[in-house]
């Protein structure tokens, strides 16, 4: 077990009771807190800064959400681990957290003992996820986030146009491809993500999922 004196800790919530609370509670539990951020712009500047061994972040923030800052940080080569807090146990944001390979979700009625344990996990390598998931929404957010994988490059770049709201004509211009390439790709993606419908359920499957698709 990781002593708690050994781990810096970044936290970003735009509640200012919510943060003051898990702030104190970390501080006494002997976590070293590094910074505190009420926004996600604020909070990617500290992850920049502090380059804490965890952050604990709300995923709807002003600036950027918690998804967004994780995307970033990636990108930027930052070695944090991430655990997101939320009231939602939607599968879209559970699938969105897979897709970014965030380790930790945990809901804010989660106790602080589930806090604590989250912690440990992650710094471990582990996953860990709020034990009030429902276990179906757990599974089926894997299975949306293997079917993506499945994808070929040129269905992601495809499926990142849809979820723009770009049209057939649109996306063939862009790709330099024509309308019947960029249909018989749209078809592929369908057959593999298992959507049922016609070619309407794509768009709008891209759309709810836009913020997951753009991080494929």
């Amino acid at each position: 077990m990781i002593e708690a004196t050994e781990v810096s800790i970044l936290i970003a919530d735009d509640h200012p009771l919510l943060l003051q609370g898990l702030e104190r509670e970390l501080i006494n539990s002997g976590y070293i807190v590094v910074a505190v951020a009420r926004d996600g712009t604020q909070a990617l500047n500290a992850l920049r800064l502090h380059r804490p061994h965890v952050s604990l972040l709300d995923i709807d923030m002003p600036g950027m959400t918690g998804f967004e800052v994780v995307a970033q940080a990636v990108k930027e080569g930052i070695g944090t681990k991430h655990i997101v807090l939320s009231f939602h146990k939607e599968i879209d944001y559970v699938s969105q957290a897979k897709i970014l390979n965030i380790k930790g979700y945990l809901l804010k009625e989660d106790s602080f003992s589930e806090i604590e344990k989250c912690i440990q996990a992650v710094l471990e390598g582990n996953t860990y996820f709020s034990p009030s998931f429902d276990k179906e929404v757990l599974s089926d957010a894997t299975g949306e986030f293997k079917k993506l994988q499945l994808l070929t490059p040129s269905e992601r770049t495809i499926i990142k146009l849809i979820a723009q709201e770009k049209s057939n004509l649109q996306i063939a211009e862009e790709l330099f491809v024509s309308v019947r390439t960029v249909e018989k790709h749209r078809s592929n993606i369908i057959l593999k993500m298992e959507l049922k419908g016609n070619t309407n359920t794509l768009t709008n499957w891209a759309l709810t999922n836009k913020q997951a698709i753009s991080n494929i």
